[in-house]
């Protein structure tokens, strides 16, 4: 944490730095008063001694304060205010309500406080928040009541028990209202026709009745009479509007202006909860119907309770709206369907203190809308800064429930009821207001009745300019003693006004020199009596005792000298606080970098002069906050998809489902995952179910959801049935393969028997034709001739 001596530590280090540069920039500068001097820079002293530095041909009396000392000055005659708080009124904080009728408690602390603030110098304070328990509630319901929403003023009808029941377990004093809007009645906003000025209605056959259109119309003024509420209610008839954008704007500035009229009570939290269906009509859509007067900001309920100037001024612009919203600290929760939600969420950002819940079509879920809201804001404290002076500088450090600094940031979230959270706020003078001027500022969170009031002096003039002494003798006579110097009259110079005008010497020009072989007065003045007299230049200012120094020789950031953060002294820019770099472009302010989990650039890339400068592939956006193809991008946007959709998961029981998931969700029945920009993402249930999601950026930034509706679950599988399916599974498998087994043999066999019989075939023949066969047994033939009994016989013996 910030402490005085950490600043005089740093007051030290850069005191030093300058040293090191070999730049002292209070003997260099153009002071030739002790209130110029101050001006200078904070470590700057003046030495208001009369002999000091007599003498010397050349002396300042504008330098640091040890130096001075060195030089003779003693410290009685050294002016050197530096800035201080002082605490006027600092009242504990308080823990709970006193009672059910007086609420006289303290929510923030210090509630007074004085700064005595010297230019360039910068002091501290700590403001301690803490929201009690059973604060009060006003409530007031601002319903659109064109055609569209008959189906939600159905739904209504008995809201006011039920709300007051589900509020009762927050708070023990609660009140509740109703209002309601169309649009402005006249054309081209609704219909005007004659035979639609009793029933706009008139010749449409779902809805045949209903009321003439109106602006803005106060039903019920806050009340904890709950019954008053269902009754007005029950009274309430639908009318019609001839183009799509309501006037609810207009609505939303008369309920917040017209405090007496509404019932506002000073020591309750205002909740304001606005509930349409379409989007609403801004400020320059009234000269579409000729209404070219700006809203005044004021307010305009007749005897009626209707808004009267309806037909008369524009609508109001955002700008209005956040004004007098934050004026009156009024929470507004836009109630809105879901393909409005993202047109509402940019008007978040544009009025402070304001959130957006999606409401069903039927406004069916609208009691538990109204509660998370209520509990979003209670969740979180942001500090605002009201009255703000041009010419002071303040920068906060957040120390939330962790305890942890939080440079650059003025705001807390995820807190409970009943923690304290604080913000050391530094303040910073960068130049002089006009003598007699008062200046103030109020530091409140958004939302409080509860402030910190800040009253501004500053410390720019030097104490012992009271004694100044006009036609004092030390001055010649011709002169004013001021703080150890003359002033002289016109026409004179001097140390003591002893020399005139266009006097010179060898002497005095030696004087005029910065260093032997420079030029007289740097070439940019004249030297006379020993001075140099600078020449005017349509540059800006030439200054220093040599006329070496100027204004407007320092770094340019496109085109702008220091920035416009910074002031040129001497060829150096002098950064306003929050700003640093040659140039002075460079902003120390961080919380442009804080994402929404808290996070620095959404721990994705790192924080360079304000800006996320991401570092991790395929991350963008103001704060590194988008990323699809990041290792981590399913994991976390599935988080969201489990409380957004579901109510479960991390976020939902901590209640910074709405805080973190900003994204528009779609539910489908089909997810499609032939999108080339969109990441496909899954993850498994608790009861083993497949979730499915994409996740892509649109054209415009905005991070886009796509869901399946439900999960994708399959039955779970019959135990004996899975068995009998493995056994059959195995038997079948065995026999198919038997019998391939035994197809193939038989396939084998038969080739192989067929082969057989071919070769048989082939090798068949006759024993008696083989050649290489020879018979066992011959056969020859021999001829004989003899005579048996006188005859003669011829044969053959074989």
């Amino acid at each position: 944490m910030w402490t005085p001596r950490i600043w005089m530590c740093c007051m030290l280090l850069e005191t030093f730095m300058h040293g090191v540069r070999g730049l002292n920039m209070c003997m260099g500068g153009s002071a030739t008063s002790c209130e110029e001097c101050l001006l200078i820079h904070p470590s700057c002293a003046w030495c208001a001694q009369e002999d000091f530095g007599r003498g010397r041909t050349l002396t300042s009396r504008c330098d640091f304060s040890q130096n001075l000392q060195k030089r003779g000055c003693e410290s009685q005659f050294i002016e050197f205010p530096s800035s201080s708080t002082s605490v006027l009124k600092n009242v504990p904080l308080s823990s709970k309500g006193s009672g059910p009728t007086q609420y006289d408690v303290t929510q923030i602390m210090p509630q007074k406080i004085s700064l005595s603030l010297r230019p360039g110098d910068q002091t501290w304070f700590e403001v301690q928040v803490r929201q009690v328990e059973d604060y009060p509630v006003d409530l007031y319901y601002l319903m659109d009541l064109s055609l569209s929403m008959k189906d939600d003023l159905d739904t209504i009808r008995n809201l006011g028990t039920k709300l007051a029941q589900e509020m009762g377990k927050l708070t023990s004093n609660f009140r509740l209202g109703f209002g309601s809007f169309v649009d402005k009645n006249m054309s081209p906003f609704s219909y005007t026709a004659p035979k639609y000025q009793e029933n706009p209605c008139n010749g449409y056959k779902l809805f045949p009745n209903c009321v003439p259109s109106f602006g803005f119309r106060h039903i019920l003024s806050l009340t904890d009479k709950v019954d008053r509420f269902n009754e007005e209610v029950q009274k309430q008839m639908v009318s019609r509007n001839r183009d799509a954008p309501e006037g609810g704007f207009d609505a939303i500035l008369q309920a917040s202006v017209c405090k007496e009229r509404i019932g506002w009570r000073k020591e309750a939290y205002h909740l304001l909860v606005f509930a349409t269906d379409d989007v609403p009509h801004l400020a320059l859509d009234g000269k579409l119907g000729g209404l070219v007067q700006p809203h005044d900001g004021r307010c305009h309920l007749d005897g009626n309770n209707e808004y009267s100037a309806s037909t008369m001024m524009d609508y109001p612009s955002l700008a209005l709206l956040g004004e007098k919203l934050a004026e009156n600290n009024i929470y507004l929760i836009f109630a809105v369907t879901k393909r409005l939600y993202v047109i509402y969420k940019n008007f978040t950002a544009l009025i402070p203190g304001t959130t957006v819940e999606i409401l069903d079509q039927d406004s069916k879920n609208i009691i538990q809308l109204i509660i998370n809201a209520y509990n979003n804001i209670r969740s979180k404290v942001e500090l605002t800064v009201w009255d703000h002076p041009e010419d002071i500088s303040l920068s906060f450090t957040a120390t939330c429930q962790d305890g942890q600094p939080l440079p650059g940031l003025r705001k807390c979230a995820d807190l409970k009821i009943g923690d304290t959270v604080s913000f050391n706020v530094s303040v910073e003078a960068r130049s002089c207001p006009p003598r007699g001027t008062d200046q103030s500022f109020t530091i409140k969170p958004v939302g409080f009745k509860d402030r910190l009031e800040v009253a501004v002096d500053y410390r720019c003039d030097c104490s012992c300019s009271r004694t100044a002494r006009a036609n004092s003798s030390i001055c010649s006579s011709i002169g004013t003693y001021n703080c150890g110097t003359c002033r002289c009259e016109p026409g004179y110079l001097g140390a003591r006004c002893e020399c005139q005008e266009g006097e010179t010497s060898s002497m005095y020009l030696s004087a005029c020199r910065e260093a032997e072989g420079k030029q007289v007065c740097s070439g940019r003045g004249e030297c006379s009596c020993n001075q140099c007299l600078c020449y005017e230049s349509e540059f800006g200012k030439i200054y220093g005792s040599f006329c070496e120094c100027d204004d407007f020789s320092c770094a340019r950031h496109k085109g702008i000298l220091c920035s416009g953060h910074g002031e040129c002294h001497c060829g150096e820019c002098k950064c306003h606080a929050g700003y640093i770099g040659d140039n002075c472009n460079c902003s120390t302010e961080t919380s442009p970098c804080i994402s929404d989990d808290g996070q620095m650039c959404s721990g994705r890339g790192s924080c360079v002069c304000g800006r996320c400068q991401c570092t991790e592939p395929g991350a963008f956006g103001d704060t590194c906050e988008k990323c699809p193809t990041c290792p981590d991008a399913c994991g976390t946007k599935r988080e969201c998809i489990e409380c957004r959709l579901f109510n479960s998961g991390r976020l939902a029981d901590n209640q910074t489902c709405q805080r973190l998931c900003k994204d528009e969700i779609i539910t489908v029945e089909t997810l499609k995952t032939d999108d080339p920009g969109a990441v496909l993402c899954l993850y498994k249930t608790d009861n083993d179910c497949v979730m499915k999601f994409t996740y892509s950026e649109h054209a415009n930034g905005q991070s886009v959801l796509t869901a399946l509706q439900e999960p994708e679950c399959g039955g779970g599988p019959d135990a004996m049935m899975v068995l009998l399916a493995v056994v059959g599974s195995i038997l079948l498998v065995g026999i198919v393969l038997l019998a391939a087994w035994k197809l193939v043999i038989t396939i084998h066999d038969r080739r192989e028997f067929a082969r057989f019989q071919s070769a048989r075939s082939r090798a068949r023949y006759e024993m008696a034709s083989n050649p290489l066969y020879k018979h066992p047994i011959s056969t020859h033939a021999v001829e004989t001739d003899f005579n048996m009994y006188g005859k003669s016989y011829n044969g053959g013996v074989h």
